[in-house]
């Protein structure tokens, strides 16, 4: 690796430059996972911690939009209910409303219908456990945008109350808005726009949005054949990301456009090293007279790319968290996590390593009477 060293010593600036661009694609990749975390989280963290295997909807509903789309009723329960290796099955609520707050706040709400002390039932941080009828309980974030327990929450355009009593540890977000939970009894009327007074119809409490699912651990439980029982169209927990509002197009965009980014990536360091091997065309010559093997100069250039990748990438990366902290305490939607960095970091460095590895097999057709100007 002699020769590998001293040309990164020799030729700094050159490498400096190439390490510059490799460090700013580092930083974008920072940055991008933890906008497409972010929004994620900002999207979906109220499914994400519902404990449930999977949703049953209405039959046929169109999945892109379940959870403002499907009706189903008690008997879709209690035939989900009944499945051998079904641990528990309970009704699930979700509708999206606009509220304000008696001390003038508005806000959007995600109103999620439970049962009390069902498995969909979360645990509350600060407040009182026990939510009665005409009470909710708020996510955090809510908590930021100045909502506090003992406010009351007034529906619109239905007029309806709802008073806060607890406030959740973690962020519960759904289609970027936050989430409130509210017994089912009390969801079923906000969802009816139920005014006091009003001479409710028993219809109202017996539809709800999906049967929540939780299987016993290593259970199979043929979905096909109990949702075509119920009359019920079920999705795993993970599927049912896709039926948050604006969830599958902003996934899908971001993720094509890291596709992009690590496809850069290869191809301006494969192009880097490409211009570096023709520059040492003559001095691999000169090693190539001198008996050096092919699998010497290659393993010579490649360990000289990987110190540029590696140190490069590390200190994008630095910067990258450095910047990432920075946006994360703003409202911007943005949260680092360790997995989602280190696995971008590694596919950077594996496609950069491959664009430098097809540009130094030029090495291996160099024929040093040519490189160095002989003739046959």
């Amino acid at each position: 690796m002699f020769l590998a060293i001293r040309e990164l010593r020799f030729a700094r600036g050159r490498f400096a430059l190439m390490g510059a661009v490799v460090a700013l694609i580092a930083i974008l990749v920072v940055l991008l996972s933890g906008l497409s975390v972010g929004l994620a989280n900002d999207g979906v963290s109220g499914l994400q911690r519902l404990k449930v295997s999977s949703f049953a909807f209405q039959e046929n509903v169109s999945k892109d939009s379940a959870f403002s789309r499907s009706v189903v009723g008690q008997d879709a329960l209690d035939t989900w209910a009944d499945q051998e290796g079904v641990a528990a099955a309970a009704p699930f609520g979700n509708t999206l409303v606009n509220a304000r707050t008696d001390r003038g706040v508005e806000i959007d709400l995600a109103l999620f219908g439970v049962e009390n002390d069902s498995f969909l039932d979360p645990a509350v941080a600060f407040g009182s456990p026990e939510v009665a009828e005409g009470q909710v309980v708020i996510s955090s974030t809510a908590a930021e945008e100045g909502i506090e327990t003992g406010d009351t929450i007034v529906l619109e355009p239905s007029g309806a109350e709802l008073e806060v009593v607890g406030v959740l540890e973690d962020q519960h977000t759904f289609g970027h808005v936050d989430v409130g939970y509210l017994p089912l009894r009390s969801w079923q009327e906000a969802r009816a726009g139920v005014r006091e007074g009003d001479v409710v119809p028993d219809r109202v409490y017996e539809e709800f949005t999906a049967v929540g699912i939780q299987l016993e651990d290593g259970a199979d439980v043929d979905h096909a054949a109990v949702d075509e029982a119920a009359g019920t169209t079920s999705l795993t927990l993970e599927e049912s990301f896709g039926a948050s509002p604006g969830y599958t197009a902003e996934t899908s965009t971001l993720q094509l456009i890291q596709w992009f980014l690590y496809a850069i990536s290869a191809l301006v360091v494969g192009a880097f090293f490409t211009v570096l091997t023709i520059q040492r065309r003559q001095e691999i010559a000169v090693l190539r007279a001198l008996g050096a093997s092919t699998r010497y100069l290659l393993r010579d250039s490649l360990f000289q790319s990987i110190i540029l990748l590696v140190i490069s990438a590390a200190i994008g990366i630095g910067i990258g968290l450095t910047a990432g902290a920075a946006i994360a305490s703003t409202p911007m939607p943005f949260a680092l996590e360790a997995g989602p960095i280190i696995g971008a970091t590694v596919l950077l460095l594996v496609l950069g390593l491959v664009g430098a590895a097809i540009a130094v097999v030029r090495i291996t057709r160099v024929d040093p009477l040519t490189a160095l100007g002989g003739s046959r």
